[in-house]
């Protein structure tokens, strides 16, 4: 084997074991970031419960029939995506199935006859949309691997004053919903108005609450925080999601530097021996060539009869 070549080959090794280090590092801080990002979700779920049983006890009691966030749209001239991804990538298919559902859904609104008005959530999403000139109402980043309350509330600012001013019509958020550590699916839910029917699923016997101030006006007051709450928890939701498409991402880039390194030592070694091989048959074949050389030169002197 040429010295060059096996250089080269060496230096290639070692430059996947490098990358190699890499990527299980920032498997294993995935991994560890599954579970706090998990806690998150479920640390926040008794205050989205909390928040939905007041609303449905509201609603039991006759408030909101005048409440614009509960009152469907006759019809619908706008739609606005809030499309929730990530700020970096190294995920996988994690950031452009947000942006590809998205997408979808911005067509069929199109094909409807309806504006479109998009919000993102991550880099990743801004720069794709703005890559292709697609302009945003509202764009928001460096949070979505541990996204706080507040970033929900600005989110939900930018949506609600417009839904509210009658600018637009209907609210949808696109995000990955996360499941469990080996399952995450992309969901669609409607945030605005906000979903009546999710207020009616699980409703008990009430007690009979008196309110103060009235009904309407603690309606009024909890709506906006009730879609505050359900971006937070799809926030919350989509930097789980996010950390274990990563954590699996960089498991197989692990995995495939492995193999890589094992092909290209096997190739090296195949090609040393060869090597080694030619080398001691051209010296066995140039020993035989000085012995017979040497013969010859023996039979040049000896005595004739």
């Amino acid at each position: 084997m040429a010295g060059g070549q096996e250089r080269i080959l060496r230096r290639r090794i070692k430059s996947v074991q490098s990358t190699k280090k890499i990527t299980r590092a920032m498997e294993l801080i995935a991994a560890s970031r599954i579970v706090k990002a998990q806690a998150r979700v479920v640390a926040a779920q008794p205050y989205a419960d909390g928040i939905t049983g007041v609303v449905r006890d509201l609603a039991a009691a006759g408030a909101g029939s005048s409440s614009p966030l509960l009152a469907v749209r006759d019809s619908v001239s706008t739609v606005a995506h809030i499309a929730i991804a990530a700020d970096r990538g190294l995920c996988g298919g994690y950031n452009s199935t947000v942006v590809r559902t998205t997408e979808v859904e911005m067509r069929a609104a199109s094909a409807a006859g309806q504006r479109n008005a998009l919000v993102t959530s991550g880099r990743k999403p801004e720069s794709y949309f703005r890559f292709r000139e697609i302009p945003m109402d509202g764009s928001f980043a460096g949070y979505s691997d541990a996204p706080t309350y507040e970033n929900a509330r600005d989110i939900a600012a930018v949506v609600s004053r417009r839904f509210l001013d009658g600018d637009i019509d209907k609210v949808q958020l696109i995000y990955t919903k996360f499941l469990s550590a080996g399952r995450q699916e992309v969901v669609i839910e409607q945030l605005m108005p906000l979903d009546t029917s999710e207020l009616a699923s699980g409703a008990k016997q009430q007690a009979d609450y008196e309110f103060e101030p009235n009904p309407d006006t603690i309606l009024d007051a909890l709506l906006p925080r009730y879609a505050e709450a359900k971006i937070y928890a799809a926030l919350l939701n989509a930097a789980a999601s996010e950390h274990a498409f990563r954590q699996r991402a960089m498991k197989a880039a692990t995995d495939n530097a492995d193999e890589l390194i094992r092909t290209l030592s096997r190739i090296m070694n195949r090609a040393r021996q060869d090597s080694i091989t030619t080398e001691i048959m051209e010296i066995v074949g140039g020993a035989a060539a000085m012995a017979d050389g040497a013969g010859s030169d023996d039979d040049d002197f000896l005595p004739a009869h």
